[in-house]
């Protein structure tokens, strides 16, 4: 079994259901209210575990109540957390979703992460080394380049997830440039290679060597940088219900399927059918679906 690490985004979700969202300044109802383990990184990783790796977190959380529930969500899905550094005082990062059930959107208020850097001491570096792939989403970038840093030490190959901006864009590039695999939002190509199009922005990462150079793209599907030339794969069609860390399955699920087989092509489509069947269900992790049910689609 290959062995994932990740180093970022371990969050506590709070999704509410709401009738509408209002205009600013007006009101709705919350019809339900969901708690659910969340972050790009982490939600990734527990969906690569799900789909074949095994899974494990290198990153911080408080020893407030929230922290607790990460942590718990993590070790009920099989993840290793024994790296998992615990600050005391620390105030746990959460968000609040709201997410509108009749549109399948939601919109997002997080808590950021103001806990300090990791540490780092040798058991954590040591993960890293005895890791297959390490995956960073750059919400902490100190975080994600010290990682970063270690695995090309070692020789394990990097997945970056582009979706968080750092204000400096050549930070952005600095760590992007550092990917073996690259999957980015909609949005980072064009704000990190400072390029008209997509396609443009593809070919230019492309061009500092990584395996794997992907945009997901949402109800869109992606493109991919694929012998030389922009590739288009479309989205599955669902009834979407909550889009909330259909990005990050995307993720983990192709992490999980290229690892095995080191097909972009198939692992685009087996994680596009992860991503949209996540979508389905309430929140970033319930939803994951099983390897059978996304075989049962490709």
């Amino acid at each position: 079994m290959k062995i994932i690490t990740g180093v970022g985004a371990a969050v506590l979700d709070h999704l509410n259901l709401i009738e509408a969202y209002p205009k600013e300044d007006g009101s709705t109802h919350i019809t339900q209210i969901i708690s659910q383990g969340g972050g790009a990184c982490a939600t990734a990783i527990v969906a690569a575990h799900r789909l074949g790796m095994h899974g494990q977190m290198i990153s911080s959380v408080g020893d407030d109540e929230t922290g607790q529930m990460i942590l718990e969500g993590l070790d009920q899905e099989g993840i290793d957390t024994t790296m998992m550094e615990v600050v005391a005082g620390g105030i746990s990062p959460h968000s609040e979703i709201m997410v509108n059930p009749e549109t399948g959107t939601r919109t997002k208020f997080v808590c950021n992460n103001t806990l300090p850097p990791l540490e780092w001491n040798s058991d954590q570096i040591a993960q890293i080394k005895n890791s297959d792939l390490l995956h960073v989403d750059g919400t902490r970038y100190d975080n994600a380049m010290a990682a970063i840093r270690y695995a090309k030490e070692f020789g394990i190959p990097v997945s970056v997830d582009g979706c968080h901006m750092e204000e400096n864009r050549e930070l952005n590039r600095k760590m992007a440039c550092q990917a073996d695999i690259l999957i980015m939002n909609a949005r980072y190509p064009k704000l990190v290679a400072n390029t008209q199009t997509t396609e443009e922005a593809l070919e230019y990462f492309a061009a500092w060597g990584p395996k794997v150079v992907i945009s997901t793209q949402g109800t869109k599907g992606c493109l991919a940088w694929i012998d030389d030339k922009i590739e288009v794969f479309p989205a599955y069609s669902v009834k979407t219900v909550d889009s909330t860390g259909a990005g990050d399955v995307f993720h983990g699920a192709f992490l999980a399927s290229y690892m095995k087989n080191g097909d972009v092509r198939r692992s685009i489509r087996y994680a596009s059918i992860a991503a949209a069947l996540k979508c389905t269900q309430v929140g970033g992790r319930a939803g994951i679906p099983t390897e059978q049910e996304i075989l049962s689609y490709l």
